[in-house]
């Protein structure tokens, strides 16, 4: 055992590779806790300090990525609702010390919410993976105890995580009384609006001790009945002393918990240690027999602390080298933490797993953990630096395909119709009744009508065999996924003799503001454009696929999925013929939208302040946002998010319309000025299609979706969870939004949209057959390399003109005038 060390000074806050907090603010705690989370794809732990439990200022959670569990509740007027929860893990964290002085009587047990703390400091450093603190207390008699302690999950092994904790007497001798252990008494419980609803997805705890210094608990989720298994080893140093196996430590074990006690000798000038290693395994994971006795051999092989430190920070910095995305100053500094949360969420161990993109990544427990539409927002940057992960999320949809295309039956339909909310099964998750916190009532939630993410998942499928050439795959899982979903939206499309047209009847789009025509006896919209124009889309393409497919391959697919060759034929016909309503001027966000109210803004801005969550205010009020052109996110602009100006105005065409840029700048700005932003996807979707539409109010726009979590803009969401979606779109804005980068016909296509307040920056893309293009946006101009692998060189399109910038070279693109 080497001897103890002390922690590094923190690093100051302009260091552009941490993230830090002074002081101790337990207003502010949760939102801390949810930023400071630590993960590895598999499993991840909130930030929550050792010392503390759930309570209204701090929620330790652990989550592993596809663990749900279902519950029965019982809700307003008697009604049982059932809802799958990603469910919180037993709590590896707990780690409690007191001052036992010499000749005096033992101290409290001191956390940060005592009032002995006087400085208190936290950080993570992005580059290691690692969350620091530093904590001072002091008692009445001047006597002080200085804690420095780093966390990490590992991002080698995904199955350990370890705390170590440095602990310096001033001005006392003594001893340090420690508990370390495992506490497996936890509940879902990290959402206020969930609170009195079935929270306990834990049953059957059991507990022992290995080799004195391991302590061990197991127990399993109640319904889904996945087994679980932690194992911590603890032990503590006193110069070259060690305690953990004698007679200075013994283990306790409780009903749902266990915990170790040990007793370490303190004195002025000789800081003491204590390191606990922790190992989690389900039931779920490959090659093992027994989670606990996988846990318990992992954590025995495990190394000492410095070793394991050396290994993340290694698995860390390989990492780091695959996806580099460099922008100078504090918008950098933020897009660096996102980068952060999103690989802590989505990491090359995600290949290995089942699991989806949860919104709320694993850091909470808002949307019950559940997989929405977000990893639209999320694979297309993850295409060009990670593909394999990529390939495991489209494979996590594609494994749930047979359950889309159950859903559609029923529904009365043939495809695949993904549910709006995905979980274990993929049945759909999405509750039927939700409760608004400010008017205290449940509601009908008629969400289940957003059978668009059908058009996301295929979106994404198209997008990632573009990015990668995966030609193996999207002949494969994706082209039966793709072909479903267009299976889905043509028999969907109904012809209307008085249009003329094909029409999508009684959906919602992505503005969960409206469910429902006003006053209507059932729930639905007809026509939303983003449902109508994307799922003239997905046709399209499937028809493409249809027949670019080797021949064997698509007899192969007539057979495996049943496609008659005539559905082909209505495939092309509705997605010539879908209709999109206009009104005023402008593209209508559904049929009808113009024949509604307008809002006073004004007055509602003045009345509350903070009318992100507009819908909830006017329930309370007794009113409907259905009633007004209002939107929580606008979704004709998605339009502009999906699509580059070229493939929008193509669809449009298609679809027998001819879109100027007058007609889309017009639909931009009064949208704009008609969305509350309640979605923080909203101001991302703003910022990328304001770069093109209108370059001045576009960084402010930006800004917000930078801010949107570290500010916790919506007020109290943060806190259960960050929002995924919004931090890897970030990334992807800069990526793709203010290159105007595309990956198709085996070329990176390139048409920049620029934005002063960021005039430079640098990424390194992963494009098909070529590792480390190194892309940079700087003075009005664009250098590519290609690093020199012996392959051909990659082929680039500017401005209308046709580059090939071969391997082992450089080259500088001047941007077009309007950039």
């Amino acid at each position: 055992m080497s001897a103890p060390s002390a922690q590094p000074a923190p690093p100051t806050a302009a260091e552009p590779w941490t993230w830090e907090y002074e002081g101790y603010d337990p207003e502010k705690e949760r939102l801390r806790e949810a930023l400071c989370t630590l993960g590895n794809g598999y499993f991840a732990t909130r930030g929550a300090a050792p010392e503390t439990h759930a309570d209204t200022s701090h929620y330790p959670g652990t989550y592993v990525a596809g663990v749900y569990n279902r519950l029965v509740s019982s809700v307003q007027g008697g009604r049982d609702v059932q809802n799958e929860d990603m469910v919180n893990l037993p709590n590896w964290l707990p780690l409690r010390y007191r001052v036992r002085p010499t000749g005096g009587t033992p101290g409290p047990w001191l956390h940060p919410d005592h009032s002995y703390l006087v400085e208190h400091r936290q950080w993570l450093d992005l580059r290691g993976g690692t969350l620091l603190r530093r904590s001072v207390y002091e008692d009445g008699a001047g006597r002080r105890l200085v804690v420095e302690q780093e966390r990490l999950v590992h991002m080698g092994d995904p199955h350990l995580a370890a705390l170590h904790t440095v602990f310096t007497a001033e001005g006392w001798t003594g001893e340090l009384e420690v508990v370390a252990g495992i506490d497996g008494d936890v509940t879902n419980s990290g959402v206020a609006r969930y609170r009195d609803l079935a929270n306990r997805h834990l049953t059957g705890w059991e507990t022992g001790v290995e080799r004195g210094s391991t302590v061990w608990l197991r127990c399993r989720t109640v319904e889904s009945d996945i087994g679980l298994a932690l194992a911590a080893r603890t032990v503590a140093t006193f110069g070259t002393a060690e305690s953990g196996g004698d007679h200075h430590a013994h283990p306790e074990q409780l009903p749902r918990g266990v915990q170790q006690h040990l007793l370490v000798p303190m004195g002025p000038g000789s800081p003491a240690v204590v390191d606990k290693t922790v190992a989690l395994y389900t039931s779920r994971d490959q090659a093992i027999g027994s989670p606990q006795r996988a846990a318990v051999g992992a954590v025995a092989r495990s190394p000492e602390y410095g070793e394991l430190l050396a290994s993340h920070h290694r698995a860390w910095g390989d990492l780091w080298q695959r996806v580099q995305v460099e922008v100078p100053g504090e918008p950098g500094h933020i897009l660096r933490l996102h980068l952060f949360h999103v690989l802590q969420t989505l990491s090359p161990h995600t290949a290995d797993l089942d699991a989806g993109v949860p919104a709320r990544g694993l850091h909470g427990e808002a949307y019950r953990g559940h997989v929405f539409w977000d990893e639209l927002f999320v694979l297309p940057f993850l295409n060009l630096h990670l593909p394999e992960v990529s390939r495991a999320l489209l494979d996590y949809r594609h494994r749930r395909l047979p359950a889309a295309c159950r859903a559609a039956r029923a529904a009365g339909r043939r495809g695949a119709m993904f549910p709006w909310q995905s979980a274990a099964e993929g049945r759909e998750e999405t509750q039927q009744v939700h409760l608004n916190p400010r008017s205290g009532r449940w509601l009908p939630d008629h969400s289940h009508l957003q059978h668009h993410v059908g058009s996301a998942v295929a979106y994404n499928v198209w997008q990632y065999c573009q990015a990668t050439a995966d030609t193996e795959y999207l002949y494969g899982n994706g082209a039966e996924t793709l072909l479903q979903v267009a299976r889905f939206w043509a028999d969907s499309a109904q012809w209307d003799d008085g249009l003329g047209r094909y029409r999508i009847l009684g959906v919602m789009g992505p503005d969960e503001y409206h469910d429902a025509y006003p006053d209507a006896g059932r729930p639905g919209l007809d026509d939303n454009t983003y449902t109508n124009v994307t799922a003239a889309w997905v046709l399209a393409r499937a028809g493409e696929l249809c027949r670019d497919l080797p021949r064997s391959r698509y007899r192969q697919l007539l057979e495996d999925i049943r496609l008659d060759p005539a559905e082909l034929s209505r495939w092309e016909d509705v997605s010539h013929r879908l209709h999109v309503p206009f009104h005023d001027g402008v593209i209508s966000q559904f049929a009808g939208y113009g024949e509604l109210a307008e809002l006073d803004w004004k007055g509602y801005r003045a009345r509350y302040g903070n009318i992100r969550r507009l819908d909830r205010i006017l329930e309370a009020e007794g009113d409907t946002v259905n009633r007004y052109r209002a939107s929580k996110q606008a979704d004709v602009l998605m339009l502009g998010y999906l699509f580059s100006p070229r493939e929008l105005a193509a669809l449009f065409r298609r679809l027998g319309h001819d879109i100027d840029d007058s007609t889309w700048h017009r639909t931009v700005d009064y949208y704009e000025t008609r969305t509350s932003h309640g979605s923080t996807l909203s101001s991302l979707v703003h910022a990328w299609v304001l770069a093109r539409a209108n370059r001045d109010d576009a960084w402010r726009y930006c800004e917000e979706a930078l801010t949107g979590d570290v500010a916790d803009l919506q007020g109290g969401t943060t806190e259960e969870g960050i929002h995924l979606g919004a931090m890897a779109g970030t990334l992807d804005l800069v990526q793709r939004g203010l290159t105007g980068l595309e990956t198709r016909d085996d070329a990176l296509w390139l048409s920049p949209a620029t934005l002063p307040q960021l005039p430079k920056f640098r990424m390194r893309l992963r494009f098909r057959r070529h590792w480390d293009v190194d892309l940079r946006l700087r003075a009005e101009r664009l250098r590519i390399a290609v690093p020199d692998s012996g392959r051909p060189g990659v082929r680039v399109g500017l401005d209308g003109q046709r580059y090939v910038v071969e391997p082992g070279t450089a080259q500088w693109l001047e941007l077009p005038e309007d950039a």
